[in-house]
């Protein structure tokens, strides 16, 4: 028999710090969460009746609601169980849920605390902001999935671009959010898939091809031995030159780098986008740039570099948070510096990558460069280096036009 209870999900608190109350359905030691829709703060939750306190100004309507849902939940299962001997917990929370019709918005408050629970915190950040910045064009916090339809996306696809004049990448990052949640919701609360906006003839999402130029090798030997620049500007390139000297490892990974992740002349460490482990030589320039911060270690746990000293690396929205901030200062002096070297190419930490494919070019099996980007698909590693790989097309257009 199933466990159902009303919980509050004190996981994911609202900006004005309510929090969500929810049903639990539990069955063979697993568990799923249908969000109400309802939030009250925690002082005014009772956890032993579970149940909402005199104290709320609308406890006695929501509690009424909770009772009303809880029942129906009940009945449901026991239904559900009579008529079918084996029922997962998945598919007794679909039955439940198809009882209830569910908002656009209901469900993206469900995605976004889903995106909590896994730790996604800039992503949780940037999609919320997304969606925000969706009901401002509404002009309404509520959306029914009848009313999602093509007419409705082609008007904020054209609002994004025309009038908040964001690039075509971002536009298409929107759609694919509301896309996201919509598919969510046909996946978790059977929400009827003839009104699908999105697919042949209707919405579909194509991604506009991306400008990716990095540094030559001429621009990053002006790097490497740049002079007559602040110390913060130099700590900015020590950190770029660092992530290019290693393939182009991520700003974050960079930032985290410890002493003790270098072991026998080798960097071993785990990403932080994929969590995947990664094992690298140290080339003797990284050596070199490492070796300028030795006096600072205390204790072979410690940070190489001292951007995130004094954060909780375990606390990782904090983490999050900081290498956002740290990246941004990076970037504004790696732009600084640039300027003064007369590199007229955007510097930023992330170009560091798209240096290391341009330098890399044609010259290395791509098999190889699947290894050194840590990419899980070869396909994404052919598709990323094309945008660095003109041998081949240049031959071909000097055979053309030279005659």
């Amino acid at each position: 028999m199933a466990s159902i209870k009303v919980i509050l999900w004190k996981h994911d608190k609202k900006k004005d710090g309510t929090c969500p109350i929810a049903i639990r359905v539990t069955k063979d030691r697993k568990t799923r969460y249908i969000f109400t829709g309802k939030y009250i703060h925690a002082k005014d939750w009772n956890e032993d009746t579970r149940l909402v306190k005199k104290s709320h100004p609308n406890s006695k309507r929501l509690n009424n609601l909770l009772l009303k849902k809880l029942t129906e939940a009940h009945d449901m299962v026991l239904e559900v169980e009579t008529k079918e001997k084996s029922q997962s917990v998945s598919s007794i929370k679909k039955k439940i849920v198809g009882e209830t019709k569910k908002d656009f918005f209901q469900v993206s408050e469900i995605f976004l605390a889903n995106l909590l629970k896994r730790k996604k915190f800039n992503q949780h950040y940037n999609q919320e902001k997304r969606l925000e910045i969706f009901k401002t064009f509404l002009g309404r916090q509520e959306l029914s999935f009848t009313d999602l339809d093509v007419t409705l996306l082609k008007g904020f696809e054209a609002h994004l671009l025309y009038e908040r004049k964001v690039a075509p990448r971002t536009a298409v990052n929107y759609l694919m959010l509301i896309r996201t949640i919509y598919n969510f919701a046909r996946k978790e609360f059977s929400v009827d898939d003839k009104n699908y906006p999105f697919g042949k003839g209707k919405i579909q999402i194509k991604f506009p091809e991306t400008e990716k130029i990095g540094l030559n090798i001429e621009e990053v030997q002006l790097l490497e031995t740049v002079t007559e620049i602040t110390l913060a500007q130099q700590q900015a390139v020590n950190v770029w030159l660092t992530s290019f000297y290693f393939a182009g490892i991520r700003v974050g990974d960079v930032l985290k780098l410890k002493w003790s992740d270098f072991k026998d002349g080798r960097l071993y460490y785990r990403m932080g986008k994929n969590k995947k482990l990664v094992s690298l030589s140290v080339p003797e320039k990284a050596k070199h740039i490492l070796n300028s911060y030795i006096d600072n270690k205390e204790h072979k746990d410690d940070l190489i570099f001292p951007f995130l000293k004094g954060t909780s690396l375990k606390n990782e929205k904090q983490t999050e948070t900081r290498v956002k901030t740290i990246t941004r200062n990076l970037n504004r002096r790696l732009e600084i510096v640039a300027e003064k070297l007369k590199i007229e190419k955007k510097l930023s930490m992330h170009i560091a990558r798209h240096s290391f494919g341009n330098i890399s070019g044609d010259k290395i099996p791509i098999q190889m460069l699947q290894k050194l980007y840590r990419h899980s698909s070869i396909t994404t590693t052919v598709n990323y280096q094309q945008n660095f790989m003109h041998k081949e097309t240049d031959d071909a257009l000097e055979k053309v036009i030279n005659f």
